[in-house]
C-alpha cells in the first residue's frame, strides 16, 4: 500500500511540477487524474492543519481578473484554477498533519527537478535523442533546446531557481560537512552555467547572498568572497577552455538581441502603464490594443515581467491589493525565518522560504508566476504555508507540554 501511495504521489507531482496537463496520452487533466486516487484511497486520517480556502479564493480572483477579464482567455483561467485547488487539497487532505508525507512529497518533488537538471546536461551533448525523450515524458513537442523537462527554457528557469536555491540552503541549514556544501554549490553552478537562464542565476545569487548574510552574519563576507573566487577560478582556468562550442549562460548573453533586453521591455511596459494608469481592464482594452504603435511590442511580445503585466492589467489599487493579500503570509513567514534562521526545527521552513523567494524573483523576467499555476512556484507556495502550519502546531504542542510539566 505504501508503494502504491508513493507511486501516485510521484505521478501527481510529475504532472504538477513539469506542467503536464492535457496531452495525447492524458485526455483528462493529468493533475486531476493523478490526484483523485490520493484523496479517495489514501486520504490522511490524522488531524488536518492549515486550510487554504482564503489563499485559493485570492488566487482564483486574481486569475479570473487577469485571464478571463483581461486576456479573455477563459480556458487558461479554468485550467489554472483547477491546478490551484488540487495543490491546496493535496496538502490539506493528503499530507494533513503527517510530517512523513510532507517529507516524502519534498523528496519526490526535488528529485523530479534533479532529474530535469540531469536531462538538461545530457541535452547539451545528445541533443536530438534527448529532445525525443523530453517529448515522450512531457507528452508534447518541445519548443526550445537545450533544456530540462520543460517545453521551453523559460519554464525550465523556474525549476532551476527552485532546485539550486533549495539544495544549497539545505546543505547549510541541515549542517552538512564542508565537502557536501561545496558539492552542492558546484552542482548549482554547473546547472546554472548550462541552464541558459540569466534570470535563474540572478534569483539564485540574490537569495543565497541574503541567506548567507542572515545565517553567518559578518562571516558571510568571507563565504561570499570564497564563492566568487571559486566561480572565477573554475571559469577562467577550466570552463572557458573545456566547453568551447557548448551553449551556456555566457554565450547566450553575448548573442542576446538588444531589442528584447529585459530592461528595455520593462521600460516600454511602464510607458504603456502610464498611458492607462488605472489598469487595462478598466479601459476595456487588452495588450494587443495598446501596443500597435510600439516598435518593441509590435510583434505582441510582453515585458516578460509577471508582476508588471499584472499591474498593467489590474491597475495599482486592485493589483497591489491582491498581490499584498496573496503574499502576506509568505512574507510573514520569511521575516520569521530571518529572525530564527539558526533554530534547528526551522530547517525545512528556511529551505522552502528561500526556494519560493527564488521562483518569485525569477518571475521578474518572465510571464509565468503564481496565478498562472507555474508548477514549482505553486507547489512551493502551498508547501511553505503547510510547513508553517505544522511548525506552529509543533511549537504550540511543545509549549503545552512544558507548561504541563512545570505545573
Amino acid at each position: 500500500m505504501k508503494l502504491l501511495t508513493v507511486f501516485f504521489v510521484c505521478l501527481y507531482l510529475y504532472a504538477l511540477s513539469l506542467g503536464v496537463f492535457m496531452t495525447e496520452l492524458f485526455r483528462l487533466p493529468a493533475p486531476l487524474l493523478f490526484y483523485l486516487p490520493l484523496v479517495f484511497l489514501f486520504k490522511a486520517h490524522h488531524e488536518r492543519v492549515g486550510g487554504y480556502s482564503r489563499e485559493v479564493m485570492l488566487l482564483g480572483i486574481s486569475s479570473f481578473l487577469f485571464y478571463a477579464v483581461g486576456l479573455s482567455d477563459l480556458t487558461a483561467f479554468i485550467a489554472n484554477s483547477l491546478c490551484m485547488v488540487l495543490c491546496a487539497a493535496y496538502f490539506y487532505y493528503f499530507v494533513a498533519s503527517e510530517p512523513g508525507r510532507l517529507n516524502q512529497g519534498m523528496i519526490i518533488f526535488f528529485s523530479l527537478l534533479a532529474f530535469s537538471g540531469l536531462i538538461l546536461v545530457l541535452n547539451h551533448f545528445l541533443g536530438a535523442s534527448i529532445d525525443r525523450l523530453r517529448e515522450q515524458i512531457l507528452g508534447e513537442q518541445v519548443m526550445q533546446s537545450p533544456s530540462g523537462l520543460s517545453k521551453s527554457q523559460f519554464a525550465f528557469g523556474y525549476q532551476l531557481a527552485a532546485f539550486c536555491t533549495m539544495i544549497f540552503v539545505a546543505a547549510v541549514v541541515f549542517k552538512q560537512n564542508l565537502l557536501v556544501k561545496l558539492l552542492a554549490f558546484a552542482v548549482c553552478l554547473g546547472l546554472l552555467f548550462l541552464g541558459m537562464q540569466r534570470s535563474a542565476f540572478v534569483a539564485f545569487a540574490c537569495c543565497t547572498t541574503l541567506f548567507l548574510v542572515a545565517y553567518y552574519r559578518f562571516r558571510a563576507v568571507f563565504a561570499l568572497a570564497l564563492m566568487l573566487l571559486i566561480c572565477y577560478g573554475i571559469y577562467h582556468f577550466y570552463l572557458q577552455y573545456q566547453l568551447d562550442g557548448v551553449e551556456n549562460i555566457i554565450t547566450k548573453n553575448e548573442h542576446n538581441d538588444a531589442t528584447y533586453n529585459r530592461s528595455s521591455l520593462s521600460g516600454e511596459n511602464l510607458r504603456i502603464y502610464l498611458d492607462y494608469p488605472y489598469g487595462l481592464i478598466f479601459y476595456g482594452k487588452n495588450w494587443a490594443d495598446v501596443i500597435y504603435r510600439n516598435q518593441v511590442f509590435s510583434s505582441g511580445v510582453t515585458s516578460h515581467n509577471a508582476y508588471l503585466m499584472f499591474l498593467t492589467y489590474l491597475g495599482p489599487f486592485l493589483g497591489l491589493g491582491l498581490l499584498g493579500l496573496i503574499y502576506r503570509q509568505p512574507v510573514k513567514i520569511f521575516f520569521y525565518v530571518l529572525r530564527n534562521i539558526r533554530q534547528p526545527g526551522n530547517a525545512l521552513l528556511i529551505c522552502l522560504s528561500f526556494a519560493f523567494l527564488a521562483t518569485s524573483v525569477n518571475a521578474l523576467s518572465h510571464n509565468p508566476w503564481l496565478i498562472s499555476s507555474d508548477g514549482p512556484t505553486l507547489f512551493l507556495y502551498f508547501a511553505l504555508l503547510h510547513t508553517w502550519a505544522l511548525r506552529q502546531e509543533q511549537v504550540a504542542a511543545a509549549s503545552h507540554s512544558s507548561a504541563f510539566v512545570y505545573a
